[in-house]
């Protein structure tokens, strides 16, 4: 991309952010921010919305404003508007798709790695006791390689025949390692498992097809990568695989041909959606994933670089340009992470978080941002160089 490593060009980009004093915040993985624009607009909204109250939403959003909004972020994904329907976050559409998928049955198996986020680790054993299923739990080798992903994999499905339903996550939240999915995707087919996808961290800053990736069932978020309010999410179901997930609890307020029986029928964040649309036109001026994706790599790069040789750090994620993104873990080896992540931020204002609960124990994970500099990167080789020699 023509301006990945233009720092005046991504300087000027994060002047349209308002940021709070205080630490270089290397934690932009939890959620993003809204553009100074898209929080003006958002906060006009709730204004209007207070004053209209119920008048605007049943006699406008109700009537058509919303499937326009639906319209447009389908368009982003490049799916049918009838596959999508809001939620709150990636979150709830994920426990939706688990719940109501409806082609398990006692003694068949469900497969989760290590990986996964907790609440999707949680939903999945939940289907133990619900649809009277086997859980199958499985580590991933670190760092990871394309081949020694596929294969755990196609071991794990050779393994158990009875596995059929699995989670992916397409970017893992613990140290950024991006699957293979469509590669994955197309192994479980052959072993007749059906797959429900994580895209929490995906969309926004990683280019995909769901119907080239193989996938007819996913969950995301819009507010991590797009920079959307939080409170909005979506779930897809692709057309012709709606019937293998049930209306979600017995939900009768749209007919069981409609993709947003899927999803729990109660009153959102009208504000939000109604933003949505200056969101995706910001995200498609600034040249979308693409671009986005670009230039978080490039920053990646840049610490990652000139860490991982170091003795003593160990940086827990490939460097195959397939499988990495903005986010990316390591360790100081034989140290106390949190102590370590402590004194990045006591000693050299670098905030970082802790992940946890996969097999290679406690990370420092590392999300650039579109705010970020090469010069905040800098900051952070110097702090981790010094702190690992002393």
């Amino acid at each position: 991309m023509p301006h990945t490593r233009d720092e005046a060009y991504w300087q000027a980009i994060a002047q349209r952010y308002d940021l709070e004093p205080g630490p270089i915040n290397l934690e932009n993985g939890y959620f993003g921010r809204m553009s100074r624009a898209v929080l003006a607009q958002y906060q006009e909204h709730v204004a209007f919305i207070n004053r209209s109250n119920s008048v605007h939403v049943r006699q406008r959003f109700e009537q058509g404003q919303h499937v326009e909004i639906r319209r447009q972020l389908a368009e982003l994904v490049n799916v049918d508007p009838e596959a999508i329907a809001f939620t709150r976050n990636a979150t709830e559409a994920l426990q939706s798709l688990i719940r109501n998928y409806n082609r398990l049955q006692p003694g068949d198996q469900v497969l989760i790695s290590d990986l996964e986020y907790d609440t999707v680790k949680g939903a999945m054993r939940w289907l133990a006791g619900y649809r009277g299923v086997e859980v199958i739990e499985v580590p991933h080798a670190h760092p990871a390689s394309f081949d020694s992903l596929l294969q755990t994999y196609r071991d794990t499905f050779s393994r158990y025949p009875r596995l059929r339903l699995m989670a992916l996550t397409y970017v893992t939240h613990r140290t950024g390692l991006v699957m293979p999915v469509e590669a994955i995707a197309q192994v479980a087919r052959e072993y007749g498992v059906e797959i429900i996808l994580d895209g929490a961290h995906a969309l926004g800053q990683i280019e995909f097809d769901l119907a080239q990736l193989g996938i007819s069932f996913a969950g995301f978020n819009l507010h991590k990568w797009i920079g959307a309010p939080l409170t909005l999410g979506f779930l897809y179901i692709a057309p012709q695989r709606l019937a293998d997930i049930d209306p979600d609890m017995g939900e009768f307020h749209y007919p069981a041909s409609d993709v947003r029986a899927r999803t729990s029928y109660s009153t959102p964040n009208f504000p939000a959606l109604m933003t949505l649309p200056l969101v995706l036109e910001e995200h498609r001026a600034l040249g979308g994933a693409q671009a986005k994706g670009a230039r978080v790599k490039y920053l990646r790069d840049l610490w990652v670089s000139q860490v991982r040789p170091l003795p003593g750090i160990e940086v827990l994620t490939s460097d195959d340009p397939r499988l990495y993104c903005a986010i990316t873990a390591f360790k100081f080896n034989g140290r106390d992470q949190q102590l370590m992540a402590d004194r990045l931020l006591d000693e050299y204002n670098l905030f970082t978080t802790l992940r946890s609960g996969a097999a290679f124990g406690t990370c420092i994970r590392v999300t650039p941002g579109v705010v970020t500099s090469a010069a905040d990167i800098d900051v952070l080789v110097n702090a981790i160089t010094k702190l690992n020699t002393d």
